[in-house]
């Protein structure tokens, strides 16, 4: 499916102000658990500065923060409606900017996160090789992303993705059309093997992933690699 940016920024700032409590709602809580796990994997890596891409209202960052007082944190996106309610809960270093051109320097960071927004990006190879450009030789980027489940499970999900999520969500926020393309972006989104190829043919090495809630998410990590 075609990512088409002017869709994607004028959805994600209509619904800014509901955004993370759809969220949570939609998903059950089962979303803040799967920031948890993020948070764990991210803290033995005791990284000085980090990156959140496309923070939207700064649920990760947060999280992060919490976790990580020591650390540096800086999110970045390119809808300023999300911006502004990050802002208003409390996050202090956010930058207006479109993950495809950071205006960061090179090798500047220890980590780069982003949660639910490569999905949304225009060109994921872009995106990818952008991500490097910032992260310091041997840090680390951390992707998490929704995935689509195998079997029956597959099935049912898909049912409640295209039918029920689309309805209880445009209720919510008062457009369904961004959670239609929800559903759409999840399915065309590469997942498993073909991310970890991605990962591997953008340079990055050690791609891993991680399965989360029977494969409705998926954490994936990989290295910068030093000179």
């Amino acid at each position: 499916m075609e990512r088409n940016p002017e869709f994607v920024h004028a959805a994600f700032s209509s619904i800014a102000p509901r955004y993370a409590a759809a969220n949570h709602f939609l998903s059950l809580g089962i979303d803040i658990l799967w920031r948890r796990r993020v948070v764990r994997m991210v803290s033995p890596w005791k990284p000085r500065r980090i990156l959140d891409v496309a923070t939207g209202t700064g649920d990760l960052a947060l999280a992060l923060s919490r976790a990580l007082p020591g650390a540096e944190i800086t999110g970045t996106d390119f809808c300023r409606p999300m911006l502004d309610r990050a802002a208003r809960r409390g996050l202090k270093n956010l930058v207006l900017a479109d993950a495809l051109h950071l205006p960061m320097a090179a090798d500047s960071y220890d980590v780069l996160t982003v949660a639910f927004g490569l999905r949304n990006m225009a060109d994921y190879t872009c995106a990818l090789n952008e991500f490097r450009r910032v992260i310091r030789p041997g840090g680390r980027l951390l992707v998490l992303d929704f995935s689509m489940p195998r079997g029956w499970w597959g099935k049912l999900y898909r049912l409640y993705l295209h039918h029920v999520l689309p309805r209880a969500a445009g209720w919510m926020t008062g457009n369904p059309g961004a959670y239609t393309y929800l559903g759409d972006s999840i399915e065309a989104f590469p997942r498993g093997e073909a991310m970890l190829a991605l990962l591997a043919g953008c340079g990055y090495r050690e791609p891993r992933c991680t399965p989360l809630s029977r494969g409705v998410a998926s954490i994936y990590t990989a290295v910068k690699p030093a000179p």
